[in-house]
């Protein structure tokens, strides 16, 4: 169980991804707890766990999640989200994962988590935020002190099958000056469309607050019209299943001849990013229309056509990954070298839910360490 991120290498002995300047879009923050976290404050709070030693957890969280199916991937947040009721197993949380992130060189990353899920112990809404900001700030400069350098924002997140998501909403915007930089949908998709938050979503353009949705993750074209539609997304998140909208007409020794229809024509023109999480979409049968493989993802075909694709890790605990893992796992699979990566990389920054000074800083910084790799 790979707990601290580590060096992972360009296929053919190339560059040591770990080290390139790297930008994190779709990262859940009860997704990326350390195992001996979890038993430390589990043991503070009181919480039951099925193991007590940090190395058979996390086998027991991978094991749990490759089920192939989104619903049973998710029971396993029951034991994440129950060390994170109070201020303090908040705060810890969230300055390891900023420790985590930087340790694995990520140079900016959105943190998405539900507050809604965290007041069990009494805390309000304003109080997790406030105290996940505040482990934020530690972990930022810790990897300051480090000699790195890191920024972070907080995606909130409003569980799509409760009836939260106008207050959610306005818990976002209340602390957009205090590290919240956009909006998001979370938890079991199918059934629980966007249209389900229209009031969400309609005060958050009022507010000119950015917005990106789950879809296309375990439902389909329509989880996506919706995303776009009602929740005036600017970004999917996975939105793998816009690939059910490509046809392919013909292919030969050179070339695959498709058709796009028209979500897929207008998301690929749009240029609204895709936040694809390899692992992830393969332990939750995301892809089963296409295979059950990583060479079966239709991330390359999404590449090959122009999308913009960007690449996350979705829950680093529950696929025992990091985002330098899942770079060097698509360059393995699909032999992707240094220029890919790096077009993912600026894909990312590009589609980052910050001014455009600041996405054009973060492109600077990637050109920079890319062209020093």
């Amino acid at each position: 169980m790979n707990t601290v991120p580590h060096d992972f290498l360009l296929p053919g002995g190339g560059a040591n991804i770990s080290t390139l300047p790297k930008v994190s879009l779709h990262d859940h923050l009860d997704g990326g707890l350390r195992p001996q976290t979890i038993i430390d404050l589990a043991e503070s709070v009181g919480l039951e766990l099925p193991e007590r030693d940090a190395d058979t957890l996390g086998g027991w969280f991978v094991e749990k999640s490759d089920s192939g199916s989104l619903v049973e991937y998710l029971t396993t947040f029951d034991l994440t989200t129950g060390v994170m009721q109070t201020r303090e197993g908040l705060i810890r949380v969230a300055r390891e994962f900023v420790q985590d992130l930087g340790t694995d060189g990520v140079i900016y990353g959105e943190i998405r988590w539900a507050p809604e899920q965290h007041l069990t112990r009494g805390l309000s809404l304003d109080e997790v935020v406030e105290a996940v900001q505040e482990g934020i700030d530690e972990g930022v400069q810790e990897v300051a002190h480090a000699g790195g350098r890191i920024r972070i924002g907080q995606l909130v997140s409003a569980m799509r099958h409760a009836d939260r998501g106008l207050e959610i909403a306005e818990l976002a915007v209340r602390h957009r000056n205090n590290g919240v930089v956009g909006f998001d949908i979370a938890g079991a998709e199918a059934g629980f469309p966007a249209g389900n938050l229209r009031d969400a979503f309609d005060y958050l353009a009022q507010h000119f607050f950015p917005a990106t949705v789950h879809a296309g993750e375990a439902d389909g074209l329509d989880s996506i019209r919706g995303a776009l539609f009602d929740g005036r997304a600017l970004r999917l998140g996975h939105g793998v299943r816009i690939a059910e909208d490509i046809t392919v007409d013909r292919e030969d020794d050179e070339n695959t001849y498709v058709e796009l229809g028209r979500l897929s024509q207008w998301v690929k023109d749009r240029e609204i990013a895709l936040e694809l999480s390899p692992s992830s979409n393969l332990q939750t049968g995301a892809i089963t229309e296409w295979g059950d493989e990583l060479i079966d993802h239709p991330f390359d075909l999404l590449y090959q056509l122009g999308f913009r694709v960007t690449v996350n890790t979705d829950n680093r605990l529950m696929s025992d990954t990091s985002l330098s893992r899942e770079l060097a796992l698509l360059s393995e699979t699909f032999d992707y070298d240094l220029s890919d990566l790096e077009v993912f990389q600026l894909n990312a920054a590009a589609a980052a839910f910050l001014p455009v000074e600041d996405r054009e800083e973060l492109a600077d910084q990637i050109i920079d360490g890319f062209g020093r790799a």
